[in-house]
């Protein structure tokens, strides 16, 4: 190895020496498909020579870098950075047998090989190495320090292969990010304390070391372009949703978090924030409690936790601050012109194929626009009985227009507007002290409070509250054009709240438009979303394809692997590795919030039990 790369590269100890033996395109040949991503255009296999402890040292996901033609002798030096993605050894007598071999010769060959694994001989064993192109150079022009330049080159088979140590591993995922935090990058200083480091894990590398790599992400970028969490029942989904959103809480100046938490889980979870008086934070649960007691036995905690009383303690704190409320659903929700405006998208929506009711909907719209322009008033505004009055009239003279069949929805609809009045009569405010809802939670979120966790278990209540809550925030970020301070919307279970277009009726269908809306529109005004479930096959793909950063922890089904290589072109070779993960370990890939762009990275996420265990322990 040249001088001058034994700062960026290692050997391990001497024991690796690796040659690239062949490049070849991938799947060049197959028929393209909605349900196959690749992200690199090359596949690579490296052979190196074989020691007896050196496939206990290498790993899938280390990154390996190899002399491309674009490098010279006078010029800088340019190597094409590689993924490993599979590894194994292989015996060249294994390799020879065939079933027509003699039957005691087999016995005799696959006896010795046992033997042949504890040497380190070269002339009948090597480790064969596929590895996927990351699509970028490093670059080395002996005066600066090392430069990645995104794009493929194609890298000269035959060479020598090196491995990334853990310092500039380090340095290419987690410069820009420290410097952007104010942080020192330098030289790795980390801890597991949450309060202290803004890591998220470490790099699943060089796990046999005792210093280990710690991962960071961009937390601005991380909330702002949306970010998802996709994982098996069991991987630590949880876990690892807990933790990102404690680390925002100490790291970031004044994030606020909004959770939908239909599982009761995450007031246990973030037990240490919401003890903490500190930072401001509010739960509301379905309906009221009365005491901690009570508080403990309705709240979900991790099995490790179940039997443990003296969390009981951290829940007495939280009622004597004041931390706990209930969601109060009033009987009829003030409507608003939006409200209106909006279920006359769901009717268009629903009546795409039929052009004269597409017609009649159309001219409904025009007319509440032209009310709207003529009596000055804004979306947010509430509906009143004259514009009831109006509304109804303008629908029916619409549907008998346009000749509308009777026995249709849109036919009733317009039938029934008139209804109204009774629903706006019936509106009332309750009072603060009798829980809250929609305009009060939108005031805490607009307020002091940091995090406020929804913890509903009804699946309609929820959704309707998701509804009426993101469009609410989302209008008032509309009219004001706010995009401080991020606001960051957790819909756990996603599969609850953004099910697939041709699975979703009645408040289904109008909770998952709106949290697309949310998805599309937020990050304009300071709005995120996070996305966490364990099956993504049945999601609305449109708000799936707004995330900018994905967790993806194993996923059995391979239908599942499939639409997640697809929509984050993700390679399937790399999907394949998250099968081997043990609970807590995670693939880690985003445009925009790691120090390198859609570069999969393998880490193991900091356990949230731990932070718990140290508040119960103080």
């Amino acid at each position: 190895m040249p001088e001058e790369q034994h700062e960026l590269f290692t050997d391990l100890g001497g024991r690796f020496s690796a040659r690239l033996s062949a490049v070849w395109a991938a799947r060049g040949i197959e028929a393209p498909s909605e349900t196959t991503g690749v992200t690199a255009k090359y596949q690579c296999q490296v052979k190196a020579e074989y020691q007896k402890d050196l496939m206990g040292l290498l790993e899938e996901g280390m990154l390996l870098a190899v002399r491309n033609f674009k490098s010279s002798p006078q010029g800088p030096k340019r190597f094409s950075l590689l993924e490993i993605s599979r590894l194994g050894p292989e015996h060249y007598g294994l390799k020879g047998l065939t079933d027509q071999s003699y039957y005691p010769y087999q016995f005799e060959i696959i006896q010795q090989a046992v033997q042949d694994w504890d040497t380190d001989d070269k002339s009948t064993m090597m480790i064969q190495m596929s590895a996927i192109p990351l699509n970028y150079d490093l670059v080395l022009d002996g005066k600066a320090g090392p430069e990645y330049v995104k794009g493929f080159t194609y890298p000269v088979i035959g060479e020598c292969v090196s491995i990334l140590n853990k310092n500039t591993i380090h340095q290419m995922y987690n410069k820009t990010i420290l410097e952007r935090m104010g942080r020192p990058w330098q030289k790795i200083d980390t801890t597991l304390d949450a309060r202290k480091d803004p890591r998220l894990g470490t790099v699943k590398m060089f796990e046999n070391e005792k210093e280990r790599v710690p991962i960071y992400v961009d937390f601005e970028r991380l909330v702002r372009y949306h970010f998802g969490i996709f994982g098996f029942t069991g991987s630590g989904k949880s876990n690892l949703l807990s933790n990102i959103l404690r680390r925002l809480i100490y790291h970031t100046k004044d994030t606020k978090i909004v959770i939908f938490d239909i599982s009761m889980e995450y007031p246990f979870l973030l037990l240490d924030v919401f003890s903490d008086p500190t930072v401001p934070s509010k739960i509301i649960l379905e309906g009221p409690v009365s005491s901690a007691d009570q508080l403990y036995k309705i709240v979900v905690k991790p099995r490790g936790f179940e039997k443990n009383v003296t969390a009981k303690k951290a829940f007495e704190a939280m009622m004597s601050q004041d931390r706990v409320g209930h969601y109060a659903e009033r009987s009829s929700s003030g409507l608003t012109y939006e409200d209106m405006l909006h279920q006359l998208s769901l009717l268009s929506e629903e009546n795409v194929e039929r052009a004269t009711s597409l017609e009649a909907i159309e001219t409904i719209k025009r007319a509440v626009l032209q009310y709207m322009k003529e009596k000055k008033l804004d979306r947010a505004d509430p509906m009143d009985e004259k514009f009831v009055d109006f509304l109804s009239k303008t629908s029916l003279e619409a549907v008998e227009k346009f000749k509308i069949w009777k026995n249709s929805g849109l036919y009733g609809w317009a039938q029934t507007r008139d209804t109204l009045n009774e629903r706006l009569g019936e509106a009332e405010e309750p009072k603060e002290e009798e829980g809250y809802n929609t305009k009060t939670i939108a005031n805490l979120i607009e307020g002091e409070e940091r995090l406020v966790c929804l913890s509903i278990v009804d699946p309609n209540l929820i959704k309707s509250l998701a509804i009426n809550l993101s469009r609410t925030v989302l209008m008032s970020r509309k009219k004001e054009f706010k995009v401080e301070p991020l606001v960051l919307l957790v819909f756990d279970e996603t599969q609850e709240f953004i099910p697939a277009y041709d699975k979703a009726r009645g408040i289904e269908r109008e909770c998952t438009i709106q949290v697309e809306t949310l998805l599309r529109q937020g990050r304009k005004y300071g709005l995120g979303g996070c996305l966490a479930t364990q099956r993504i096959a049945y999601l609305n793909t449109n708000a799936l394809q707004q995330l900018h950063t994905y967790f993806v922890g194993p996923m059995p089904r391979p239908y599942d692997r499939s639409l997640v290589s697809n929509t984050f072109t993700i390679d399937q070779g790399i999907l394949e590795k998250t099968l081997e993960f043990a609970p807590g370990e995670w693939l880690l890939s985003s445009y925009i919030a790691t120090g390198m762009e859609n570069v999969p990275i393998f880490i193991k996420a900091d356990n949230t039990e731990t932070e718990i265990q140290k508040l119960l322990q103080g």
